[in-house]
């Protein structure tokens, strides 16, 4: 299907990723490292990690289309904590504790997002309105001297830029940092884009062996030999970094040197983009949608992967929702939900068995060792 052809033009970094591929680069590592293999499976270290990531870092709660109209709200618990992502009458973004300041109620139950002119408390009906406050109290007579200015939902810091929802459970994280990536996600439209799926996968594995999975291209041939490999050739990927995050591009076509390199809609078809935002959501620009993957750490051995699929408008026919199902089914079902994850889980419980001290990443894993380096230094 293709995908519209108005799209903006690339950034200099994706143009120089094409370009390399083009000359037939290959982004090889310098040498042979190895990583413990208790950062996997030490639960005081994932303790530590908690704090030093978890608690302070920007944190991908989803895509704006999450919520594609104002006045809407969804309950959102993977980050271990009972939270309420809302946009409010005026379009901004908000992330709520999903408790109410009464008697501690959850307010919204999980599923799908809702409108939310009101989010009303299902125990005594106190009501909120989408950014926090609160706006009723059934019988106020009854809390003399309560001042609803002072029971606002607790609110965490939020920022929405680029197409994607960001929050930080602690602190005051720098949103800023963020900026660089505002160009590469305008240049694919993500912030227009329309939600067509969401599937939150249980893995029982290791938060971080899940996102090695998207930092190498050696396991592509082998791992997805009946789903997705034959898009690709065996290790041709270029990388680099947009601050703490990865930039990736693998290329799909016979030749890049042959396409216009000016000519956006013909790069998107012929090469896959891949980001790791640092340090745990994934995003894969393909030809004619875009999947971001939140990974969500539970405990040292399982994880919650929430996978978006992302594409240009509803479809507007039974062909192409058979079109996009496909690819749906491929992907979240196949390529991520069975390979990707069921590798991860069953390398951790490899690891767990204690019967490796070391995990060894070769030439072509290098981006794994550089993403070990990055939470070693968090730490």
């Amino acid at each position: 299907m293709d995908i519209p052809r108005a799209l903006p033009r690339p950034t200099p970094g994706q143009r120089a990723l094409v370009e390399a591929l083009a000359r037939g680069d290959h982004h090889l590592g310098p040498g042979v490292v190895r990583v413990a293999a208790s950062s996997y499976t030490d639960p005081d270290r994932f303790v530590a990690e908690q704090a030093a990531l978890f608690e302070r870092l920007p944190l991908v709660l989803g895509p704006s289309a999450l919520l594609a109209s104002r006045d809407q709200a969804v309950a959102h618990d993977d980050y271990r904590r009972p939270l309420l992502l809302t946009r409010d009458h005026h379009g901004r973004a908000h992330v709520l504790a999903n408790v109410c300041r009464h008697r501690g109620t959850r307010l919204v139950g999980a599923g799908d997002p809702g409108p939310a002119r009101r989010i009303v408390c299902p125990y005594h009906a106190w009501n909120y309105r989408p950014d926090g406050e609160l706006a009723h109290v059934p019988r106020a007579d009854c809390f003399p001297g309560l001042r609803r200015a002072d029971h606002r939902l607790t609110a965490y810091p939020v920022a929405e830029r680029g197409g994607l929802i960001w929050f930080s459970p602690g602190g005051e994280p720098d949103f800023g940092s963020l900026a660089p990536l505002d160009d590469e996600f305008d240049a694919f439209g993500l912030a227009d884009l329309y939600l067509y799926r969401r599937h939150t996968h249980a893995v029982a594995a290791n938060w971080k062996l899940v996102i090695d999975a998207f930092l190498e291209s050696y396991h592509v041939q082998r791992l997805h030999a009946g789903t997705i490999a034959a898009f690709f050739a065996d290790g041709v990927t270029v990388a680099d970094r947009v601050g703490h995050h990865q930039r990736a591009a693998v290329g799909r076509a016979a030749s890049l040197a042959d396409i216009d390199h000016d000519d956006w809609a013909a790069l998107r078809g012929a090469v896959t983009f891949t980001y790791h935002l640092f340090p745990n959501a994934v995003l894969i620009v393909s030809p004619d949608y875009i999947n971001l993957l939140v990974v969500m750490p539970q405990s040292v051995g399982a994880s919650r992967v929430e996978d978006y699929m992302l594409i240009h408008e509803r479809p507007a026919s039974n062909a192409a929702e058979q079109h996009w199902q496909k690819s749906w089914d491929l992907l979240d079902g196949g390529t991520f939900g069975t390979e990707d994850f069921g590798a991860a889980a069953r390398a951790h419980e490899g690891l767990a068995s204690g019967s490796l001290d070391q995990i060894i990443l070769g030439r072509l894993e290098h981006g794994i060792a550089d993403f070990h380096r990055l939470v070693e230094a968090a730490l």
